[in-house]
């Protein structure tokens, strides 16, 4: 299992379209995926409802947790999503 701090850098925050990228970079792994935010609810990091609900804006912490197989390509995946500001700049 391998967990890590992310903090939401884009200026939009995430909306439907990085809520979106995560969802379809999670669901290419076949480890079990969740975000969680600082008010402790955690989601499915597969389920674009889930993503949406975290209500994320810019400047959020999220812990990212990944479980199984391909864990750590899952959480550098994703890590890189965050990094890059799910190229909205």
């Amino acid at each position: 299992m391998i967990k890590k701090n992310i903090k939401v850098v884009n200026e939009l925050g995430i909306h439907a379209r990085p809520a979106g990228m995560i969802v379809n970079t999670a669901s290419s792994f076949p480890c079990e995926v969740w975000l969680e935010n600082e008010d402790g609810m955690n989601v499915n990091a597969k389920s674009i409802m889930g993503v949406m609900m975290l209500a994320a804006a810019c400047g959020s912490n999220l812990l990212l947790t990944a479980n199984g197989g391909k864990e750590e390509d899952a959480v550098k995946a994703i890590e890189k999503l965050f990094a890059d500001k799910f190229d909205e700049d």
